[in-house]
């Protein structure tokens, strides 16, 4: 269903490209005090929403709030549905949207997204944030999570092997290879796990050189000749090669792998921070290092992002008591991004939020590291990209492509010159 939703948005985009947007005209919210919001994962965005609602609420209390769960599939297919029916009605007033579906969005259905650039300043968030949430010229979204990439390392694995956590710092994917091999000697672990479907890995890697499936238009396929992202797949095929990496096939494998010890790291976003020290009897025993940069890309910095989303208001009735409600609390509020810090791991892009003295709190589970204040830093860092309007779309196609040079049946060249041919003639 996932992967039916992302084509879906797609062809709808090519759908409404000839038309005028589909959003409705704009309101003077004539008094009107009760907004809706859509969002998705009750235990980061829903809660980070409840902290929001309850701080602007206790201001404004003539204000209702209805905060509703959905999945955000089901959020994608709802928004396609109403805007490309031209209308709003049955819609949110404020929509989470993840930062690589926005511009699709955007772009389709401009006149649908209220402009907020008199409410927030896209400077006062972390800078690879601007791409996603603007276009032409306007800021229409408030950005929210940051989805910055670090190393988490099981230290007591490593050392097994003969290696210190300062062994990790700052070092390539050829080098987390070689580390891998000889944990896995010692341990038997191995170093990593993946689903072989989801390329979010591969992802993190191009960013990381401020590469992307797309050219800067947004639009234009950009895989044959990519030299960061050719690196990145025969990195990645290096990896199984090698033989560390635990295959799985959805998230609550993903999370049993490390959570029952099986992998030595787990390279991803810090949003999985959480899921982490949810296995308390493992405290101690895990650090975070700077994300590995690709060896012999020059551009390849030690941060980069997989995930994250911003929040969106739609030009409907409520939407000026919407737009206060982000501006107030998403917007510019560091007592709220420290409390959706301490009370659920949440790292917010808004700059000032790094300053609140959570983020320099030692953190027990990580033996006394300041790892807030290291994604902290990591995100301002991480290279600005245009997702464009088809990462999804081309990831997709590459899903396949990437199995068929995994197992050795097309080299690199022919696998990326392929997946080209395949984005070109589908995204025309």
């Amino acid at each position: 269903m996932k992967k039916w939703m992302f084509l879906l948005l797609a062809s709808v985009l090519l759908l409404s490209a000839c038309s005028s947007g589909g959003g409705s005209s704009a309101s003077s919210d004539p008094g009107k005090k009760e907004i809706t919001v859509w969002a998705w994962d009750p235990n980061f965005n829903i809660a980070a929403l409840n902290l929001a609602k309850e701080k602007y609420m206790a201001d404004h209390p003539d204000v209702t709030i209805n905060i509703v769960e959905n999945a955000q599939a089901d959020i994608v297919q709802k928004l396609n549905t109403g805007l490309n029916s031209g209308t709003t009605k049955g819609l949110p007033n404020i929509v989470l949207i993840e930062d690589y579906r926005s511009q699709g969005f955007l772009q389709a259905y401009p006149d649908a997204f209220r402009d907020m650039s008199d409410s927030i300043k896209a400077s006062d968030f972390a800078d690879y944030k601007a791409g996603p949430t603007s276009y032409q010229g306007k800021q229409y979204g408030v950005p929210f999570d940051s989805g910055v990439t670090g190393l988490y390392v099981r230290t007591d694995y490593l050392e097994k092997a003969g290696y210190k956590v300062a062994d990790l710092q700052n070092i390539d994917w050829d080098q987390f290879i070689e580390i891998g091999k000889k944990v896995k000697a010692a341990t038997g672990k191995d170093m990593l796990t993946q689903d072989p479907n989801d390329l979010g890995l591969i992802r993190s890697m191009i960013q990381s050189a401020g590469s992307w499936y797309l050219k800067e238009d947004g639009t234009t396929p950009n895989i044959a000749n990519n030299a960061a992202l050719k690196t990145a797949l025969e990195t990645y095929k290096a990896m199984y090669d090698a033989n560390i990496v635990k295959a799985n096939s959805d998230w609550s494998q993903f999370l049993a792998a490390f959570n029952k010890g099986d992998v030595a790291s787990v390279p991803t976003g810090n949003w999985i921070t959480p899921s982490v020290k949810a296995e308390a009897s493992q405290s101690g025993k895990w650090a975070v290092v700077p994300y590995p940069v690709l060896k012999g890309v020059a551009n390849s910095v030690h941060a980069s992002n997989i995930g994250g989303a911003s929040w969106y208001v739609m030009n409907m009735d409520g939407q000026d008591t919407a737009a206060d409600f982000l501006k107030s609390t998403f917007g510019s509020d560091k007592s709220l991004y420290n409390d959706m810090l301490t009370k659920i791991g949440i790292i917010g892009t808004l700059k000032t939020a790094s300053e609140n003295e959570a983020y320099d709190k030692p953190d027990e589970f990580f033996s006394g590291q300041k790892v807030y204040a290291d994604f902290a830093k990591w995100t301002k860092e991480v290279p600005n990209v245009n997702y464009g309007l088809h990462t999804y779309a081309i990831e997709d196609i590459m899903a396949v492509e990437v199995q068929n040079y995994l197992n050795g049946s097309k080299d690199v060249d022919t696998m990326m010159n392929d997946v080209q041919a395949q984005a070109e003639a589908q995204l025309k």
